[in-house]
């Protein structure tokens, strides 16, 4: 999906107005950072919370020339982690369009399974895509991921 492309001054105030705003601690973005070089890799976020339910929604993307490097994995476990240890939602899910078979192979690894598949509904490049709905449970993530001391 591609937004509208934004000027330099454009990205300075919406960073500026994100760093000044009224902070929600169950909706943030972060960097993920490559390894040695100190470079942006790519971006995680929980961009959905709803603490009175217990759940919640991440999204990440990795840059082209850092994909297969174990960082969306490791960043979406410690995500998880965060989110299910720390913040104490009972669940995470993940919107995934269907055509992305990397980072649903990936949720898969993690965990999460498929919950329900939402036909053609955007469109993206010349054509209407399904996006897969996948979820987690704390318990199921504590099973499959615990920690170690």
């Amino acid at each position: 999906m591609v937004s509208p492309p934004r000027s330099a001054e454009g990205h300075r105030a919406r960073a500026g107005e994100q760093a000044t705003g009224n902070r929600d601690n169950d909706r943030f973005q972060l960097a993920v950072e490559a390894v040695g070089t100190r470079e942006m890799a790519g971006a995680i976020g929980s961009h959905q919370a709803e603490a009175r339910s217990g759940w919640c929604e991440h999204g990440i993307t990795i840059g082209a020339e850092h994909r297969c490097k174990g960082y969306a994995a490791e960043a979406a476990e410690l995500l998880l982690r965060f989110m299910f240890a720390e913040h104490r939602f009972h669940k995470c899910q993940v919107r995934i369009f269907a055509h992305n078979e990397a980072s649903l192979a990936l949720h898969r690894r993690l965990g999460l399974v498929e919950e329900s598949r939402l036909r053609e509904l955007v469109y993206l490049s010349g054509r209407h895509r399904d996006v897969v709905v996948t979820g987690l449970l704390a318990e199921e993530f504590a099973q499959l991921h615990p920690t170690t001391t």
